[in-house]
């Protein structure tokens, strides 16, 4: 049976590390992948790729590099979005929105619009300006991001290779905190 989100039921988490949850963010990330998102993966994902990934993530984490929010019902993490933070002095007042994510028989749930509510608040939290993303051109996650009031700057054609095997662009959004 599909497991059926309800955003009233839903938490978010502000993670410092990966470590006890690699698995289940590996989880997450090679079901969005087999799903269709374009979150820099071609289908189908090998399992090692996914956990080197996460392993990664969480270097960044605890470099202070960058936030991770995870989505949780009922205990199965269900979703999850980045924040990159820039590191070079004339950029200290913007972030990344990084692969936001929600799993697949979860969607349509309104989890995306919460995961990216929590990353702006994050984001004001800490003391960012402006908030920048990318996503494929033509995505569902379009719709989504103009929805959480972020404006579209442009495209850039035939940018990332989709698991279909097109050239896909990318379309470049931006919001001002």
């Amino acid at each position: 049976m599909p497991h059926s989100a309800r955003p009233d039921t839903l938490t978010i988490q502000d993670l410092p590390t990966c470590g006890e949850i690699l698995q289940a963010l590996s989880d997450l990330l090679t079901d969005s992948v087999a799903g269709g998102a374009s979150v820099g993966f071609i289908a189908p994902l090998d399992r090692q790729v996914a956990l080197d990934y996460w392993r990664g993530v969480d270097q960044r984490l605890r470099s202070q590099d960058g936030r991770l929010l995870v989505a949780r019902q009922a205990g199965d993490i269900v979703g999850s979005v980045q924040i990159g933070l820039c590191k070079k002095q004339n950029g200290q007042h913007r972030g990344e929105i990084e692969k936001l994510m929600v799993r697949t028989d979860c969607r349509s749930a309104g989890i995306g619009t919460q995961l990216m509510a929590a990353a702006e608040a994050q984001a004001r939290a800490l003391g960012l300006r402006l908030l920048v993303l990318d996503t494929r051109q033509g995505d569902v996650s379009e719709a989504l991001y103009a929805k959480c009031g972020f404006t579209r700057a442009g495209v850039i054609p035939g940018f990332a290779l989709s698991s279909n095997g097109q050239y896909n662009g990318t379309a470049i959004y931006y919001k001002t905190l």
